[in-house]
């Protein structure tokens, strides 16, 4: 079968390579590509963006975005216009005058700090209460009418979280954007800044620190389990931890953004192995030494802003780093658990070959008719094998001819300043495309097995590598380097049992390089040909200090 990759619409459109998987199914389409434009639509009209949101289309599978403008959208020009005619326009243009003066309030205001305080607040409880709400009903208790009304209020809840997320990630993202605009002209580093945000997500540690409680438990008792189901029987106590764990836990797609994923309470395997081998190490032991050395280079005249958009972007690493788990990777492991549920019925009856066919179903076909009427199997196998072929095709980095983007000297100065925000942010978190972030201390994008390094101790061990995360995660042992083509903030519920971390895609402010960071393991992000080059079971060496990964003899 051969693909063609043609532009989803005008304009130039950026694959993507650090979060949907390729192969997406339909669900996740739809959620993906309705909430993420209605989130950051709403994010930059507040903020004073000059731009209208990203937008989110998918080519055979695979997920691009592309910065749409606030002005002619639908009007690309690969020419930029005469410098006095772009700043005319620009002056000039009712919504962009709007734009101008809602920038400047944004910046003197800085919003995100109320926000921040809210999510501590109860804005992270009420997302919570309500993916309880949905996760404590009793599905095999439902009709299969009542399951299908369940699975729409599943999807609805997920939409909208997801809508959710993509706003707050304005206000944890903006941030960290602000703070990269602000120290890079300072001489300092991408990865150097970014590192000088270890320690400020406890969020992200905070799985690995209730795992290693249930360790300790277990190891105080001299017990040997063997298995989730011994280790919950030794007492009431370890039993209702691990139910407390899983209650929060339990429903989460951990391994990728999509509902062929599982939820980690599908894997009692990758539970037990987190718990006996968790450990929880001080990543941040030296942050302060380290921040102190970047703020002495810093001119005399910046370094009391220098602390300012330091502080910020520390206190917005937690939101993001919660926000992700919380509002999308729980909401969709809810969509996922209830559409297996409705998998088993229509293989039961006889309208499916195979449960796991219902993920080939689009949105409009959750209809009362589903459980009588098309698509038939047949039209659902052959699409299983259309995605199929999707996930190991190699998709362009990019569709579509480069946009002209207007100096930023043709805007006015905070206009200009969010436009660089946001082009850092995507840059750094591996959404451009481009793979040439500056990554310092490693590859920093380059092709081969080089990317940038997370951490400083080297690593050697077996490699595991697989087609899926969930079949590197089948036979991963303790300490062996686990290497997929990404990762999400949920990854940090199983990744204590990997000894080094090594992904195709990605940036220095990508998940995996985030939960590097926080959990202490030594991690190469965006080695783009390390599912290719890397065998399964070889023998490697990560340097993260190299940003290298090199396959050695196996003696």
């Amino acid at each position: 079968m051969t693909f063609r990759w043609d532009p989803p619409g005008p304009g130039h459109w950026a694959r993507d390579r650090s979060h949907m998987p390729p192969g997406s199914t339909p669900l996740l389409q739809h959620v993906s590509s309705t909430s993420m434009p209605r989130g950051t639509r709403r994010t930059f009209a507040e903020f004073g963006t000059p731009l209208d949101s990203v937008d989110v289309r998918y080519v055979n599978g695979q997920v691009y975005t592309r910065l749409r403008p606030l002005i002619a959208p639908d009007r690309p020009s690969a020419r930029t216009p005469p410098a006095p005619l772009l700043k005319l326009v620009v002056r000039l243009h009712p919504e962009m005058r709007r734009r101008a003066r809602r920038a400047s309030a944004t910046l003197r205001d800085q919003p995100w700090n109320a926000v921040i305080r809210d999510w501590h607040g109860g804005g992270k409880q009420r997302i919570v209460d309500a993916n309880l709400a949905l996760q404590e009903v009793d599905l095999g208790a439902l009709d299969d009418q009542a399951l299908l009304a369940h699975v729409l209020r599943c999807i609805e809840h997920c939409t909208a979280t997801w809508e959710h997320h993509f706003w707050l990630h304005g206000h944890d993202l903006g941030p960290i954007g602000q703070y990269l605009h602000e120290v890079l002209p300072w001489g300092v580093r991408a990865a150097e800044a970014l590192s000088l945000l270890e320690g400020a997500s406890p969020s992200t540690s905070a799985p690995t620190r209730e795992l290693r409680a249930i360790r300790d438990r277990v190891e105080a008792s001299g017990s040997t389990p063997n298995d989730l189901a011994q280790l919950r029987a030794i007492s009431p106590e370890i039993d209702a931890m691990v139910d407390d764990y899983l209650r929060h836990r339990g429903a989460v797609l951990f391994s990728r953004y999509d509902i062929d994923g599982v939820t980690l309470g599908e894997r009692p395997d990758l539970v037990f192995a987190s718990i006996v081998n968790a450990e929880v190490h001080d990543s941040s032991a030296d942050v302060a030494e380290r921040i102190a050395a970047v703020r002495a280079r810093v001119p005399e005249a910046h370094r009391a802003r220098f602390d300012e958009v330091l502080g910020q972007a520390r206190a917005a690493m937690d939101l993001r780093d919660d926000n992700g788990p919380t509002t999308a990777e729980w909401p969709l492991g809810l969509v996922r658990l209830a559409m297996v549920e409705l998998g088993r019925r229509l293989a039961a009856s006889g309208r499916l070959a195979s449960a796991d066919l219902v993920f080939e179903l689009r949105h409009d076909e959750l209809v009362p008719a589903l459980f009588t009427s098309a698509p038939t199997s047949d039209e659902l196998v052959q699409r299983a094998e259309v995605r199929r072929r999707q996930k190991a095709t190699d998709a362009p980095l990019t569709l579509g001819p480069p946009e002209s983007a207007p100096p930023p000297d043709v805007l006015p100065r905070d206009l200009a300043t969010f436009v660089s925000m946001v082009q850092l942010v995507m840059s750094h978190m591996g959404m451009d495309g481009d793979g040439s972030a500056d990554g310092s201390g490693g590859g920093g994008g380059r092709d081969g097995l080089a990317g940038i390094g997370i951490g400083t101790r080297t690593v050697r061990a077996r490699a595991r590598v697989a087609d899926s995360p969930e079949a590197a995660l089948d036979v991963l042992e303790p300490g062996d380097v686990l290497v997929v083509a990404g990762t999400t903030p949920a990854y940090n519920l199983v990744l204590s049992i990997a000894g080094g971390v090594v992904t195709a895609d990605g940036g220095p402010m990508s998940h995996a390089a985030v939960i590097a960071r926080e959990l202490g393991i030594p991690a190469v992000i965006g080695a783009r040909a390390a599912l290719v080059d890397i065998p399964d079971g070889a023998l490697v060496e990560l340097d993260p200090v190299a940003g290298t990964v090199t396959v050695l003899p196996d003696t």
